[in-house]
């Protein structure tokens, strides 16, 4: 079939791939700007263009006639009629609506192009109330702002925000030449490209949105390159106090900024400076669920400028509300995926902004910007005095067993021992296990009750080369710079989350002089294998490839594991 075309484009707006093909790569990368994968088994990858992937391809510059153009091209039978009318009609969409200035600052116009639309949208329950008119144009106040664009892009209109947005108090801020450690620093090339996607020409419709790029390229370089252009006081939002320490230390070493000018506003501190770093937790922290939000002040404590969301996949359902109030001001989301395992992927659009700005993670890695990476699945049976237990238990607990295996400890062992070379994370979801691999492997354990100031002194010592084994929960899935590690251990994860496996896999993409190896241990013939396939699809959809090895484990008795294994 090599000789055909690699794409069949289906009346369901769904796409297959070959994955033989030669043209699979390219056409994979061509396509993935504006559609979602779906499945990716082994012969026949599926893809689907759906409204929200169609307009994130529409604010980053996509037309109608190129996306049709792809399609037609890489397309190995005619598209179907009524594809190309969804394509055109979706795309369409981009622009019908839009929010203009008007000569007030807490008012726009909600501008509609179609008359019958224009009805439908004033006679809305919900929408018509947060309308209202001036000068027989239909208004919007500064409070809706937010929340109307989040209510029309569920009635399936985005809305084009062409207000002018407000400027935050100057702040003189420079990327410096060199680090503070004498080593030159320059931006590269797609980072430029990135800040240029967003800030372009300064004009209406820009400043605003969310730019993807995957672990270990730089992303805290495009906020600090970003901030180094508008210059104005920055509220920077992330997702734990180590990746607040980060986030300063990065503005200390490559801009000019003093560390008067810095402010941490976590749980232990509460300084607000023309550049604060806060973390998501300490924004949503309140009494009790009837109680109101008390650090949400911080989003009005000074005139700022400029928000960057790092891991703006994580945003918490509770700040959107807040970032309604932020919508006048430049906003920048930094993530690896946009991936929402809760499907919040249209508030991070409505609020944050569109996607303006993607790169393939391996057009990365063939650069050399980010580490090559090996990601192999390993499956191993379950023991036998675990079988029937899972026979009966619920669909839960037969996850949580298949996760807490007992022969994964000596796989962890296994592969510690071949990898002699390597910086090891072992990475888990259930702390029982993992504090049971902590102590056999005598290697220290972070997890979520590990204070802080003990988790940065074990991240240090493994940056430092004194730990060569660290073992991990969840909370270090997140904005942790380990550029050394380069290798990691999953042994258990929260079901089928396609955003954790990326941010695992990212924890070892730090560019490097050796590879890097990413082992995902799964129970055989159990639900884990099911969710092991979904947690995987991102990053197969970016070219990752897992290869499976079964190792057999015949015997039962934890002395006899480690003998066994492998042979």
């Amino acid at each position: 079939m090599t000789n055909t075309r690699p794409l069949i484009v289906q009346s369901d707006h769904s796409l297959l791939l070959e994955v033989h093909h030669p043209a699979f790569a390219a056409c994979r990368d061509e396509i993935a700007p504006f559609a979602e994968l779906e499945k990716s088994p082994e012969h026949v990858h599926s893809y689907r263009m759906t409204p929200l992937s169609l307009w994130n391809a529409a604010s980053a510059g996509w037309t109608t006639e190129a996306v049709l153009g792809i399609l037609t091209e890489r397309s190995r039978y005619p598209v179907p009629e009524n594809v190309v009318f969804y394509v055109k009609d979706t795309l369409d969409r981009w622009g019908q609506i839009r929010l203009e200035p008007t000569d007030r600052d807490d008012v726009f116009f909600l501008e509609v192009d179609s008359d019958r639309l224009r009805a439908e949208i004033a006679a809305h329950k919900k929408i018509g109330a947060l309308l209202g008119r001036l000068d027989g144009h239909l208004t919007v106040p500064l409070s809706a702002r937010g929340t109307l664009k989040q209510d029309l892009l569920r009635l399936g209109y985005p809305v084009q925000d062409l207000v002018p947005l407000r400027p935050g108090a100057p702040l003189s801020v420079a990327l410096r030449p060199t680090t503070s450690e004498g080593e030159p620093f320059t931006i590269r090339d797609y980072q430029h490209d990135a800040v240029t996607a967003l800030l372009g020409d300064g004009r209406p419709g820009l400043g605003y949105g969310t730019i993807v790029l995957p672990c270990g390229s730089g992303k805290t370089i495009v906020g600090l390159e970003i901030l180094s252009r508008v210059k104005t006081n920055t509220l920077i939002l992330t997702t734990n106090v180590a990746a607040v320490h980060q986030w300063i230390d990065e503005l200390l070493d490559k801009t000019d900024l003093t560390a008067d000018q810095i402010g941490e506003y976590t749980g232990e501190h509460k300084n607000v400076r023309p550049v604060t770093v806060a973390t998501y937790q300490v924004l949503v922290w309140r009494e009790s669920k009837e109680a109101d939000y008390p650090h949400f002040h911080l989003f009005r404590e000074r005139p700022w400028g400029l928000v960057i969301y790092d891991e703006v996949h994580m945003l918490p359902a509770p700040v959107f509300r807040v970032t309604a109030e932020l919508q006048a001001v430049l906003r920048v989301g930094l993530t690896a995926t946009l991936v929402r395992e809760d499907g919040a992927e249209a508030d991070v659009f409505s609020l944050v902004g569109p996607k303006r700005f993607d790169v393939p993670w391996k057009v990365l890695e063939a650069k050399g910007w980010i580490a090559k990476a090996f990601c192999t699945e390993i499956r191993i049976d379950l023991p036998s005095h675990l079988h029937l237990p899972y026979a009966v238990a619920g669909q839960r607990e037969k996850f949580r067993l298949a996760s807490e295996n007992p022969l994964k400890i000596e796989i962890v062992r296994q592969l510690i021992e071949n990898h002699r070379e390597d910086a090891i994370l072992v990475i888990g979801q259930y702390l029982d296990q993992l504090q049971e691999i902590s102590r056999l492997l005598k290697a220290p354990l972070i997890t979520g009750s590990t204070p802080n100031p003990r988790r940065e002194e074990l991240y240090a010592d493994f940056r430092a080369g004194k730990l060569r084994v660290l073992v991990v929960s969840k909370v270090a899935n997140f904005a942790i710079n380990l550029p050394d590690a380069s290798m990691a251990i999953q042994v258990s994860g929260s079901f089928g989350s396609r955003q954790e496996e990326a941010q695992r896999l990212g924890r070892i993409l730090r560019p490097k002089e050796r590879n890097s190896w990413f082992y995902s241990l799964v129970s055989r013939s159990t639900v884990e294998e099911d969710f092991s396939a979904h947690r995987q699809k991102f990053l197969t959809e970016q070219g990752y490839k897992y290869t499976i090895e079964l190792w057999d484990e015949p015997l039962d008795t934890p002395e006899n594991h480690l003998a066994q294994i492998g042979s």
